[in-house]
């Protein structure tokens, strides 16, 4: 299976896009283009004196504004298969341990210092082919429970009067259902629309609306994208959805390793890291990754490894033990955040200053016998049930890269994946377009995109960059007064993301749109007047 490899291509303008070689009915050509152009003042430089100052300003970068970069970016061919996608890193893979040694702020700034993030010569492969899921119906469950609890009951269905009622007004008002379908929201999810496993109140009233409770009676695309990660997409979905009180579809989700699933191409032998349990063993072998290895096989193979870790019977019962001093193994996937820092780095470190990934090896040459290490996303902080949020798998990558750099004296070359990266937004136009074309059968990206989420160095700066409308809510990570100095939402800042939702629909939508449903409004019979003239 080959690795990534590269080829240098012109981005300058949308016909050079069709050089990476792809074949023809590849997502990535141009099946639904985003229909703004790039600002044409964007230039080269322009774009590397931004990427200089670490993100200190807004882009005006679109999906196409990131071609500004041109030949720096080097593009990677995909591997035989054609299953792939890869999009050019836009940072330096080589850690910078220096500025975090002695300070690890709580409060990162893209203007002070890199989070995280790779780029020019890394690529990041993002999955091809459309995803298949199982709850593709699962927005259409109740009404269709409705529709067959009213037949035989002597009566036109209430779901198929509903139906009617929609078809109705929509052809009245044509426009402004051409506008609802021009508009799309991605939802970051912790502090946005849940803190841990307990509901954000707006976030449930904010769903409904979307999913059809609103004057058109309409579903008004939406997406959710999070660097939430360590299940399988459909049970996240599905504890998600019982969470939120809304229906939520694998095929509108995005995780934070969901796009890894594109690795399975490359590597067959893989340690992946994180999560609870057995449970992120279980998401690679969903992915389709052939030989999956965890940190505990390892330490049941080998107890001494790990000096501080104490093997238990539980979990000897769930290693899957073998020689790994005869098995090279290809890459490391952290998947999730760390639940023994100690095993986890002690193993990681090991693998990277083998030879070739063989444990119980150490080799001569730390740089060029390194195997490849993918973090699923960069976040420092993450917000959850406690008052202030707790440390994340950016925290782990940090003191990762000190530790390699303290033992071998050079940077550690990593790759990571998730907000703010290109890749990641990048994929989720393809599920935008995707759940476009099921919800209204048009298989594009609309026009006016708006990201709301709660941390200004992933959720806002990304979407800035990616040429999203951006709002920040004060339910998550950030709790600032005004907008944020460092990377500003573009949008604007609400307390809730019912506030951001609304206001967002008001702008597209008109100041006279109601956010609810309601049949008396539009069928007469239903409102007591007309009710009250019959009897008359």
């Amino acid at each position: 299976m080959s690795k990534p490899g590269f080829k240098d291509v012109d981005f300058g303008n949308k016909a050079s896009q069709s050089q990476i070689n792809t074949p023809f009915d590849s997502p990535e050509k141009v099946s639904h283009p985003r229909t703004k152009e790039r600002p044409k003042e964007l230039q080269l430089q322009k774009a590397k004196e931004w990427l200089d100052a670490h993100g200190s300003q807004r882009s005006p970068m679109r999906a196409t504004g990131w071609g500004g970069l041109e030949a720096a970016l080097a593009v990677p061919v995909s591997p035989g298969s054609h299953n792939t996608i890869e999009i050019p890193a836009l940072r330096s893979p080589d850690a910078d341990t220096t500025q975090f040694m002695h300070n690890l702020s709580a409060s990162p700034s893209m203007k002070e210092r890199r989070l995280s993030r790779n780029s020019f010569g890394a690529t990041l492969p993002i999955p091809k082919s459309k995803r298949q899921s199982r709850l593709s119906s699962l927005a259409y469950q109740e009404g269709r429970e409705t529709l067959k609890a009213d037949k035989g009951a002597g009566a036109m269905p209430s779901y198929a009067t509903r139906e009617i009622l929609v078809s109705q007004i929509q052809d009245i008002k044509a426009d402004k259902v051409k506008k609802a379908k021009n508009m799309a929201f991605v939802f970051d999810i912790d502090g946005v629309l849940v803190h841990g496993d307990r509901l954000i109140p707006e976030a449930k009233r904010a769903l409904s609306m979307l999913n059809g409770d609103n004057e058109l009676g309409i579903k008004i695309p939406h997406i959710f994208l999070t660097n939430g990660s360590g299940k399988l997409e459909l049970a996240r979905t599905q504890q998600l959805s019982k969470i939120l009180q809304n229906p939520i579809s694998t095929d509108q989700f995005i995780q934070s390793h969901t796009p890894m699933r594109a690795l399975a191409e490359y590597y067959n032998t893989v340690l992946v890291v994180g999560g609870e349990g057995n449970r992120c063993r279980e998401v690679a072998e969903e992915y389709g990754f052939k030989e999956i290895i965890v940190p505990n096989d390892i330490v049941v193979w080998d107890p001494t490894i790990a000096p501080y870790r104490t093997v238990s019977e539980e979990d000897k019962a769930k290693a899957r033990p073998l020689d790994f001093s005869k098995i090279n193994i290809e890459a490391i996937l952290v998947f999730s955040d760390s639940r023994d820092y100690a095993t986890d780095m002690q193993i990681i470190v090991d693998l990277l200053r083998s030879e070739n990934g063989r444990l119980g090896t150490m080799a001569k040459d730390p740089v060029s016998q390194r195997i490849p290490i993918y973090f699923s996303q960069g976040d420092l902080l993450c917000p959850t049930e406690h008052p202030y949020p707790r440390m994340s798998q950016g925290a782990f990558r940090i003191g990762l890269e000190a530790m390699y750099k303290a033992l071998t004296g050079v940077e550690l070359e990593r790759v990571v994946y998730g907000k703010p990266e290109l890749a990641t937004y990048k994929y989720a136009d393809e599920v935008i377009a995707s759940w476009m074309d099921m919800l209204h059968g048009e298989e594009r990206v609309p026009d006016n995109i708006y990201m709301i989420g709660d941390n200004p160095a992933s959720d806002v700066i990304g979407g800035n960059m990616y040429g999203w409308n951006t709002c920040l809510v004060r339910t998550g990570v950030f709790q600032g007064g005004g907008n944020d100095e460092d990377n500003p939402a573009s949008f604007g800042v609400f307390a809730n993301v019912w506030e951001a939702v609304t206001a967002a629909c008001r702008k597209e939508l008109g100041d006279d749109f109601i956010f609810k449903w309601d049949e008396k409004r539009i069928n007469p019979v239903l409102s007591s007047e007309a009710a009250s003239a019959i009897e008359v």
